[in-house]
């Protein structure tokens, strides 16, 4: 049985990049078929949290991740709602995963399809992201925790699945509530069918093979269990060959889609995404997985993550295709001051008190 299991995880891997190739195709911006992040930051525009026009719109693969997370495990009779783990320190660690993936521009996902369309500013990345994941097995060898979650009321778990079922409902029946971008990514986006469905796929694939884009290294370092690490390598491949096929693949550091060439900032970046990943127990998609299956841990983390793409735009502090700003160098200084207090003191304050 777990031999089948691994063999499965390539196949999650395959069907990631199909579906992202297919929401580029569709409409989305190139190298952003799926982006965690991205989505999140449009859908804090849309909702006038911030006001950077070019990344305002609903993104309906949020809504699908959620909800199809949400059935799956009402079906398998999974849905039971936990919370109440140091609920402020990761509404704080998510806000701060949020500062770094703007600075880097992309979330663990799209750091992976970047690669896949030949963004070589992605792979700068990804070494910052392996950075970020040893420095987070580090903190969790010495004893790193946010203590035990607790079981809650129904209600609790229900209401994620209610909150982005009216967001839904906001943008199919009253989108003159919204904002819009009607240039820059905002305004490039799959069909709203198509994109719900596409998020409701992963939701559900999310959920059945517990998929996390920071598992795969950290389990290969931490335990010696490579079986998370076959999805990333898959979906980096397939991408690949999808790009090659549909002549969207572009080898190189510049005139890549919605991304700068600041390699130290892009290591930075994903270095930040990477440790909040491993301290929080999973990357942005994985907090939205859990989320709609009742976990309200995560979804306190999801909310701190729309809070910094919110902080991040109206201060500034996000990067552009031209660089990096001078106010996201400050912040990032600040929310990882407040990340390594964060590792320090629930690592080796807690062990000494103890």
């Amino acid at each position: 049985m777990k031999a089948i299991k691994k063999m499965a995880m390539p196949f999650v891997g395959i069907l990631t990049a199909a579906v992202s190739i297919t929401l580029v195709l569709c409409g989305n911006p190139g190298n952003m078929g799926f982006c965690v992040a991205c989505f999140l930051r449009d859908t804090a525009g849309a909702l006038r949290l911030h006001r950077a026009a070019p990344v305002q719109y609903v993104r309906p693969e949020i809504i699908g991740i959620v909800l199809g997370a949400f059935i799956v495990s009402l079906i398998k009779k999974e849905f039971k709602p936990r919370g109440g783990s140091a609920p402020l320190t990761r509404f704080v660690l998510g806000f701060a995963l949020m500062v770094g993936a703007l600075i880097f521009l992309g979330c663990p996902l799209r750091m992976a399809l970047r690669i896949a369309g030949g963004d070589l500013n992605a792979v700068v990345g990804l070494f910052g992201f392996a950075a970020g994941i040893f420095g987070g097995v580090f903190f969790l060898n010495k004893g790193f925790s946010l203590k035990r979650s607790y079981d809650v009321s129904k209600t609790d778990g229900f209401l994620s699945p209610v909150a982005v079922l009216i967001l839904l409902g906001l943008l199919v029946l009253v989108p003159s509530i919204l904002s819009f971008s009607t240039e820059g990514p905002g305004s490039e986006h799959a069909p709203l069918l198509v994109a719900l469905i596409a998020g409701f796929i992963m939701g559900i694939v999310g959920y059945i093979s517990k998929l996390c884009f920071v598992a795969g290294i950290r389990d290969s370092v931490l335990l010696k269990d490579f079986y998370m690490f076959g999805a990333f390598i898959a979906l980096i491949i397939a991408g690949i060959i999808g790009n090659l096929i549909f002549g969207s693949f572009h080898l190189g550091f510049e005139n890549q889609p919605i991304a700068h060439t600041d390699w130290l900032w892009n290591f930075l970046g994903m270095l930040m995404v990477g440790l909040c990943s491993v301290l929080l127990g999973g990357c942005p998609f994985k907090q939205l997985v859990l989320t709609g299956s009742g976990n309200s841990d995560s979804a306190v983390t999801v909310l701190g993550m729309t809070a910094g793409a919110a902080f991040a735009h109206n201060l500034g502090m996000a990067s552009s295709p031209a660089g990096v700003t001078t106010n996201g160098m400050a912040g990032y200084a600040i929310a990882f001051a407040a990340v390594i207090f964060i590792a320090v003191y629930n690592t080796f304050r807690k062990k000494a008190q103890a």
